[in-house]
């Protein structure tokens, strides 16, 4: 913000007020502002510039209505409670059970609920007993035309009541009991928010959350060729349709131009709801493409370019048409089912790849398979006579089982965020979550990213699963009578008292008052909880466990004081001291792993058994030694917190380029790429010897 610089020039004395065009998430921006007004003791009169896109005309109208800022001063009060609120809620409970079980647990609002849901969901997986039942399927023909009929009856568990069905109707002469037929349309899918975007990005390409989030970031910021990505809206405003428009005709030259030449640009239009709803458009508008062209794109920027050029196109198309047949057929006493949807038109669909459209007939097929098989017809005409009998020549029994439910991946844990409150009992809570969920659109992946960096969660392919120490820290949570830190009930009651906030209807400090002494009740739980058995957190954990009682004392201060005093611990400090204890404990993660490859098997690579070098640290005397993903100090038992990670920058960290950095306190030249795509030669740099903090200087 260039505030800072025109105010450390100049001073404050000539200006005579300011506008800010801070963006409105959660009103968070609106605090920042404060914060810098606070710093920068400024009094002079801010106008505020509220839009929710940046069309030239949405800019040119706010202009003309500049809102003063005493408007927004209860938004602001809640922004800071909410700011406030996590913080002391995430830093003194991450402290008390940090200390009380010797093993490095992070507690927040959001991810600690967001971890309960794949805990609890593995729990079902692990408890679900399968059980194995029988269908029986008939084909049967009249004329040219074929069509399968499931049987219709309570399930069967025993094979030979199935066979003796599928041997009964076998060969034999059967009538069309009832046929019914119903057209049916299918309307493009919602324009992207963030949250969808991820949830398909991980679906077809198996992206991250965080991945889709910089790949979406970097066509918005680098390539200026998407709107605004983290936006939580489906939707567009009035004002959006003509810029619809015009990148309509922009993407008419390029790889779309043919799906452009078949495009309506009559179908969006100001009246069409399931487009243009400004209702549902709060901060930012749905993701769309801008008006720029793009030039040479990653893959994996092209990947995602494509999914929110083609959702664009498809609402340019009118809706896909199916006639849906749902026939009875009855051989001897026994009824089979029959349902086919037969395409009429392709509609909307035409912009969907043929892969895409192959793996769209699977997935619902598989989906429904266990309930109820429909049979998709593409390219036939389903058409039969019911007043004329059928031949069932073939029947079989079919064995299937009940299935589990299904381990997370990220874009369904993205989905279980986002409408974690509709699970809720009460209705009042219920309601102010619907529209909300845990966490935001731009920070959830953040949230699951912080999950595998505590080491809650690990992927096995796009399968998420919880580590021994991510099941032990919810049991921790919830047998220490907090579990309300492990329910989404919590940002329930959060959101509905900071919305009253936000209106002037409740007052901050009463709201910071109750979450103090919630926070004290915390302390106060957790340090009559018996710790944690020393195998509880699994093997990772164990290492850094058995490491670790030197490292904490780093951050021991003030997380004793949370554990066994009634002090508070908020701001600065309590980062600081967080961050020196996650700090600490990796380096002896790191040092750790050395060593006990140093006692491990015969064919452990000597590397991992020399010192590498002196540590730089002052007064230290250890030596550096190779663990598993850094390089650490064997002086980590003394609270050394000395580590080099083995990548850095996008380089990784040799053997020698580590004694580079502990003798020369730089690396060689290496060439490195811009944001741009072009190259520069730069060095790694130790910034900290104390703490082997790396830093990139560019070489001129």
């Amino acid at each position: 913000m260039k505030l800072l610089d025109v105010v450390g020039l100049n001073g404050v004395g000539h200006i005579k007020g300011f506008f800010t065009t801070c963006i409105c998430e959660l009103s968070i921006s609106e605090h920042i502002f404060a914060l810098i007004q606070q710093q920068l003791k400024l009094r002079q009169p801010v106008k505020r510039l509220w839009i929710s896109d940046l069309t030239a005309e949405s800019i040119a109208t706010g202009f003309e209505r500049l809102r003063d800022a005493s408007e927004f001063e209860f938004l602001t009060q809640a922004a800071r409670a909410r700011s406030e609120a996590d913080w002391l809620i995430g830093m003194n409970a991450s402290r008390a059970f940090t200390t009380r079980h010797n093993t490095l647990l992070s507690v927040g609002r959001v991810q600690t609920p967001v971890l309960a849901l794949i805990h609890d969901r593995e729990k079902e997986i692990e408890a679900f007993q399968s059980q194995t039942f029988y269908d029986v399927w008939a084909e049967f023909k009249q004329d040219q035309i074929k069509y399968k009929g499931a049987w219709q009856g309570d399930r069967l568990t025993k094979p030979e009541e199935a066979e003796e069905i599928a041997a009964a109707v076998r060969g034999k002469t059967g009538s069309i009991t009832k046929y019914d037929t119903k057209q049916t349309k299918e309307y493009p899918f919602k324009l992207y928010d963030l949250t969808l975007l991820q949830r398909e990005a991980n679906a077809k390409y198996g992206y991250s959350a965080k991945k889709t989030l910089d790949v979406a970031q970097a066509l918005y910021e680098r390539h200026k060729v998407i709107s605004y990505p983290r936006t939580n809206s489906n939707y567009v405003t009035e004002q959006n349709i003509d810029g619809m428009h015009k990148a309509l005709r922009m993407l008419g030259t390029g790889p779309y131009a043919e799906l452009v030449q078949e495009a309506n640009p009559n179908l969006v239009h100001k009246q069409n709801k399931s487009v243009c709803n400004p209702s549902r458009v709060e901060d930012h508008h749905a993701i769309l493409p801008t008006l720029k062209r793009p030039e040479t794109l990653s893959k994996e920027e092209q990947n995602i370019y494509d999914l929110i050029i083609r959702r664009f196109l498809s609402h340019f198309f009118p809706p896909a048409e199916y006639k849906m047949h749902t026939v009875m057929t009855q051989v001897d006493k026994h009824l089979f089912k029959t349902s086919i949807k037969e395409l009429l038109s392709l509609g909307w669909k035409v912009v969907l790849s043929k892969a895409d459209q192959d793996k769209g007939k699977k997935s619902k097929s598989s989906k429904k398979e266990e309930e109820e098989e429909t049979d998709e017809w593409t390219d036939k005409t389903f058409e039969i006579d019911a007043g004329r009998q059928v031949d069932c020549i073939r029947a079989e029994m079919k064995e299937k089982a009940t299935q589990p439910p299904k381990s997370y991946t990220e874009g369904t844990l993205l989905k279980a965020m986002e409408s974690a409150g509709k699970q809720m009992e009460n209705e009042e809570l219920r309601e102010v979550m619907k529209d909300a969920g845990l966490g935001t659109p731009a920070t959830r992946a953040a949230t699951i990213e912080r999950l595998k960096k505590v080491g809650y969660i690990e992927m096995k392919g796009k399968k998420i699963l919880i580590t021994d120490k991510g099941k032990m820290a919810i049991d921790l949570i919830r047998n220490a009578g907090v579990d309300l830190l492990a329910s989404p009930e919590m940002t329930g009651q959060w959101e509905r008292r900071l919305h009253q906030i936000s209106k002037g209807e409740a007052a901050q400090e009463k709201f910071m008052d109750n979450v103090k002494r919630f926070t004290l009740s915390i302390i106060d739980k957790v340090r009559q909880q018996p710790p944690a058995p020393a195998n509880a957190f699994g093997e990772e954990a164990r290492g850094k466990r058995a490491a670790g009682k030197g490292s904490t004392r780093s951050a021991g201060a003030s997380g004793r004081t949370a554990a066994k005093g009634t002090r508070v611990s908020s701001g600065r400090g309590s980062s600081v001291g967080s961050a020196t204890l996650e700090r600490t404990s990796d380096a002896a993660s790191a040092a750790g792993a050395a060593r006990s490859s140093s006692n491990g098997p015969s064919g452990a690579s000597p590397s991992r058994r020399e010192a590498l070098g002196s540590c730089p640290r002052s007064n230290c005397g250890g030596s550096i030694i190779e663990g598993r993903k850094g390089y650490g100090c064997s002086h980590y038992k003394q609270g050394c917190g000395f580590v080099v990670w083995k990548e850095y920058a996008g380089k990784q960290i040799t053997e020698t380029m580590l004694k580079s950095l502990l003798t020369k306190g730089q690396t060689q030249l290496l060439s490195f790429k811009r944001k741009d795509g072009s190259t520069v030669k730069a060095r790694i740099v130790l910034n900290e010897p104390g703490t082997g903090q790396l830093s990139v200087r560019e070489e001129n």
